[in-house]
């Protein structure tokens, strides 16, 4: 039996595929006029040839227990796809790149001068209270002035369509691999719909992003010799750091592979000896990467690394101390950083936020928790947050007091109702609410994906996206409608 449209709906809110009138958005023609074709057996067969591709493709992620055990697990990815058009994306991307542009002139600023501090658009003593900044990346210069070599962005629409930045991910951003991935599984499951629409290409990213290593090499005109540093098969984002070293070429190394001679240069071991090391893609966090100066028990790093960086002998992506950039409660002033540093208002909003430091602020929220979202300004992945709306009375009241006892470690927001995509549940399509990660890369020139990772929160009415939570993922096309 084909699939019953009329019943598909998601009232009041912001569908990426359906238009309200139950028509197809422009961006979803050609997927949804295939989709009418097929009945639930059609879409369950696609939906398991995905899940079998997936699973002899080896696409895993990392799930940690309480006990400290982890698993590893086929990478959730539902067959539906999320369209975007090209016209729209061309906006969102504009906004991306003025936003990340920004952001690297506060990084630099907060290891130079500190002029945004000096003429009172944010606090001193918001920036020394950061967990993430680094006193020892003061007055450092990498190449370009570029701290945030990659950032992923997540994005959420609303039900009015509004595109906003819900966070910026400037540390180590995870996922861009499961969106080159999810490419590749989807075209095996709808070739047709390939052949027909004129869906972006995401495949370039890994040949972008070994451009964008090798221009950041400290020994200009010679083969740049590019590593990327995994604390080891046991991080949940393990499958990623295999998968970009793979695509570029390159070597993945631990930190036992590598280290500083006297000359202050980086090494790698090989068979054939010692080479030396151009530029580390480093995914492991500031205060593991060279126990001499962050912590002294780390044995993922390297001894010695950053002085090698400081001497200019070692590109290290993304640099030491861009994590600064990173606190939620910095992210509430990136519009002003916006017009501070470039002059231009922002293209893309943040999401409204309540600064829970000022005390005006923390009161309205202690009155409204029942309406808001709390987070933690360092937490990812979904933890250390309160879903006011759907939390109990007695975790408000534990979060309260948690509000009132350290207040500069919250932000909160309004429970934005996150856009839906059509999602397979097994039985039928149901609307699920998603996100979406685009990323975005700094340094000469600046690219950015077309599209990006959408997470997806498998669950009926949840937000919850994260793949440790239940969230699943879907592909994202782009879509030039007026092809």
């Amino acid at each position: 039996m084909q699939i019953d449209w009329s019943a598909y709906g998601a009232p009041g809110r912001y569908d990426e595929l359906v238009a309200p009138n139950g028509g197809p958005r422009a961006a979803a023609r050609k997927l949804m006029c295939y989709l009418r074709e097929l009945d639930e057996d059609d879409l369950g067969l696609r939906q398991r040839a995905a899940d079998l591709a997936i699973r002899s493709m080896g696409i895993t992620f990392t799930v940690y227990h309480e006990e400290g055990g982890s698993i590893d697990r086929a990478w959730p990815l539902d067959i539906v796809p999320r369209t975007i058009s090209r016209r729209e994306w061309l906006r969102i991307e504009a906004g991306l790149r003025q936003r990340v542009a920004a952001l690297n002139l506060f990084i630099d600023d907060v290891y130079h001068e500190q002029r945004i501090v000096a003429d009172g658009l944010l606090p001193a003593a918001l920036i020394a209270s950061s967990s993430n900044f680094r006193r020892e990346c003061i007055g450092m210069n990498p190449a370009f002035g570029c701290w945030a070599h990659i950032c992923g962005t997540d994005l959420v629409r609303d039900e009015d369509g509004t595109v906003y930045v819900l966070e910026d991910n400037l540390r180590v951003p995870s996922g861009v691999s499961y969106m080159i991935e999810n490419r590749q599984v989807i075209k095996r499951v709808f070739p047709e719909v390939f052949d027909s629409a004129a869906i972006m290409p995401v495949d370039d990213y890994p040949s972008r992003l070994q451009e964008l290593l090798t221009a950041l090499s400290p020994r200009a005109g010679r083969h740049a010799e590019i590593v990327v540093l995994t604390p080891g098969i046991h991080n949940s984002a393990y499958f990623e750091h295999a998968y970009l070293a793979r695509q570029m070429g390159c070597e993945l190394v631990e930190g036992r592979d590598l280290a500083v001679l006297d000359d202050d240069c980086v090494y790698m071991q090989t068979v054939q000896g010692w080479t030396r090391v151009d530029v580390i893609y480093r995914r492991i966090d500031d205060e593991f990467l060279d126990p001499e100066v962050f912590r002294e028990d780390s044995t993922l790093g390297v001894p010695r690394l950053m002085r090698a960086w400081a001497k200019g002998n070692v590109a290290l992506v993304n640099a030491p101390g861009a994590g600064v950039a990173d606190d939620k409660l910095i992210y509430t002033y990136v519009p002003e950083m916006i017009r501070y540093y470039l002059g231009e208002d922002a293209i893309l909003p943040n999401v409204p936020s309540w600064r829970c430091c000022e005390p005006q602020q923390l009161d309205h929220v202690l009155a409204h928790l029942d309406e808001l979202v709390v987070k933690t300004i360092d937490g990812s992945g979904g933890y250390g947050m309160l879903m006011g709306p759907s939390a109990t009375p007695s975790e408000r009241a534990q979060f309260a007091e948690a509000l009132r006892r350290s207040p500069r470690q919250y932000i909160a927001q309004p429970l934005v109702a996150l856009s839906t995509v059509p999602t397979f549940t097994g039985r039928s399509l149901e609307p699920r609410h998603v996100d979406l990660r685009p990323f975005i890369l700094s340094g000469p020139q600046s690219y950015v994906t077309m599209g990006g990772l959408t997470r997806v929160a498998m669950r009926e009415g949840s937000f919850v996206v994260n793949s440790s939570q239940g969230g699943g993922s879907k592909d994202t096309w782009v879509v030039d409608t007026e092809v």
